[in-house]
Formats: structure tokens, sequence, C-alpha cells
């Protein structure tokens, strides 16, 4: 259950402002994708091929992030569009929810979640050691770390870190 504190409030606020600022604001949200967007897909690329040359297999790729066309819910001919005066001219076209919905939505997130992925992974195989937020990382587990491949060195890790479960299956394999 969300709290107040947890709750973004955006909405609220959002009737309260000009056209010109909206107008403003809409760049704001594309330039940073378009920037990122080609750093990102050659980190996230670069960073798989780091993990499949250190022998790893069954690593999710992109398209495992990115959701199946059919779960969208409308399509360019049922899209719903804005009729009130708080949406922009262009937010009542079925043009820019096709391009937000279908397009830069699903494939950004997926893009950024999948890179979140990978990175998780990185540190769960080089960094096997438990801190404060390592439990949320419990989505990229391996079968064992760098650190569990040898026993010798296995056997030095403090317990909580040598018997974690987000980077130590040996027992299940």
């Amino acid at each position: 259950m969300s709290t107040p504190q947890d709750v973004v409030q955006i909405g609220c606020h959002y009737g309260q402002h000009s056209k010109l600022r909206v107008l403003l604001a809409i760049p704001l949200i594309y330039l940073p994708i378009l920037t990122l967007v080609p750093f990102a897909a050659v980190s996230s690329l670069l960073v798989y091929w780091h993990l499949r040359l250190l022998g790893g297999r069954g690593i999710k790729t992109y398209f495992d992030f990115v959701p199946a066309w059919v779960s969208h819910r409308y399509t360019h001919g049922t899209q719903i569009t804005m009729t009130s005066k708080t949406g922009a001219i262009w937010v009542r076209s079925r043009i820019f929810w096709l391009f937000n919905c279908k397009l830069y939505c699903p494939l950004s997130v997926a893009l950024f979640t999948w890179l979140s992925y990978l990175v998780k992974l990185v540190e769960n195989w080089w960094c096997p050691f438990d801190h404060a937020r390592k439990n949320g990382y419990d989505d990229a587990r391996i079968d064992r770390s760098f650190w569990h491949v040898d026993a010798e060195d296995s056997a030095k890790l403090h317990p909580t870190d040598r018997d974690n479960p987000i980077w130590n299956q040996v027992d299940s394999l």
C-alpha cells in the first residue's frame, strides 16, 4: 500500500498551468530520450556482450522487456483522444497517441529496464556483497558470482554473502 509520501503529485497541478508552460515542457521529455537512447542502446549491447563473453547464458534480451503489441488496449482506429480543454491541440490527434503509447513509452521503458537488469547482473557477478539495497537485485539472479567460482575464495566470504540466493544458487544446479 502506498503512502502519501510515495505518490508524486502531478495531475492535481496540471490544470493550473498555462498552455505556454505546457508547450515549453513538451520538448523536455523528448530531448532526453532522443539524446539518451543511442547511448543506452550501445551501453546495453556492450554490457550484454561482456556478460556473454564471460560465459553468461540465459540472459534476457531487449525483446523480453518489450510488451506484446496485442497487450495494448487501443489501436490507431480505436485510440481515444482528449476532447477537454486541458489537452493541447496535438494531443487530440490519434498519431500523437500512437507515437507515445505504441512506440515511445513501451520501447524506451523496455530499453532502460533492460539496461537496469544488465547492470544488476554485472553487479551480482562482480560484487556479490550484501548491502541495504541489494535485495532489489533479485530480478537479476545468477547461479554463482565471480567470488563463488572457486571454493577456496567462496569460503572467505561472510555467510550472508556466501549463501545469498541472488548470486549463489550452486545447490540448485
